[in-house]
């Protein structure tokens, strides 16, 4: 038999769980058996066993548990799944499309989508880059898998190829092997030929097993049209895919995104006037007021008056 790691987990969660029901099975046998066996040590030896098989229902129990939770992501630790579930490129039916080759004469016309077929890293992206170390030019990813939500274990609950609006929260998944921890990687969302956006950062998972790039908008974003992603290491083109989104973005959500954009135009542009004009009036207007502050400073010559108070002193010296 050739299983893969998802089928070998649940074959073996299967499994335990048939042996908890027969351990329990067997285990209620004997203690009701043993019960009935008049001899005391006998009946004692038969009702031990039963609880016995018990205790192994729970340990299967709780194998089971195990195996269901942790089991995959465990043995893919171990065993990182090649991705050679690149059989399913046999999705190279695009060279179906060079049935059309029949039109001989306009193979230059089918030409030009052969320079979307080696996609390259815009000029903007790449100068964001962080990572340090050299990607391995032999990683390799398997074919992209959309979907709109993942399970605990970053895996895809149902995938496609086309979403109806309001399409969310979108994931791009993949498996990979032969990564290297600081090599830079970039995932680019295309619309049509419009970059709509991306991610690039210095690779900080394991070598091998699962990966996702995703895009969360608003809902007005996922605007109708095919959608592609795709990823590379460092400046080399690794795996691509495509979806197409169908249907109208909710048009409730639509009419925040222009006027979100447009207050934020304006209000750097009504901002200066306001808090130019009253400084330069509040200003002026402290100016006199600090003037006559000083006059106060005038007023401390009556204290200079006090001086001939001293004369009243030569009374006390003219008596004796």
């Amino acid at each position: 038999m050739n299983l893969d790691i998802q089928s070998f987990v649940k074959t073996a969660f299967f499994l335990a769980l048939i042996g908890v029901l027969i351990s329990f099975l067997v285990g209620i046998r004997m203690i009701r058996s043993g019960r009935k066996i008049p001899f005391y040590r006998k009946r004692r030896e038969r009702i031990t066993r039963g609880w016995r098989m018990f205790l192994v229902a729970l340990a299967l129990g709780a194998l089971a548990f195990v195996v269901n939770r942790f089991g995959e992501p465990v043995i893919c630790n171990y065993f990182p799944p090649t991705p050679t579930i690149t059989n399913t490129p046999t999705i190279t039916l695009t060279p179906t499309i060079t049935l059309t080759p029949t039109i001989t004469l306009t193979p230059t016309i089918t030409n030009t989508p052969s320079i979307t077929n080696t996609p390259f890293m815009p000029e903007q992206v790449a100068t964001t880059f962080l990572g340090e170390v050299t990607p391995n030019p032999d990683t390799v990813f398997s074919p992209l898998q959309f979907s709109v939500e993942l399970d605990e274990n970053n895996l895809p609950l149902s995938t496609a190829t086309e979403f109806a609006n309001p399409v969310g929260h979108m994931y791009a998944v993949f498996s990979y092997d032969g990564m290297l921890p600081g090599s830079q990687w970039t995932a680019l969302w295309y619309r049509g030929t419009e970059l709509v956006y991306y991610e690039t950062q210095a690779w900080d998972a394991s070598t091998g097993g699962y990966g996702f790039s995703d895009w969360d908008p608003p809902a007005s974003a996922w605007l109708p049209g095919v959608y592609e992603v795709q990823i590379f290491v460092g400046m080399e083109f690794k795996v691509g895919g495509i979806f197409t989104v169908t249907g109208n973005p909710p048009p409730g959500t639509a009419t925040p995104r222009p006027t979100g954009t447009a207050t934020m135009t304006r209000t750097p542009t009504r901002t200066p006037t306001p808090y130019i004009s009253p400084t330069p009036t509040k200003t002026r207007t402290p100016l006199p007021t600090y003037t006559p502050s000083k006059t106060p400073t005038i007023t401390r010559t009556p204290t200079a008056t006090r001086t001939p108070r001293p004369t009243d002193t030569k009374w006390p010296t003219a008596t004796p």
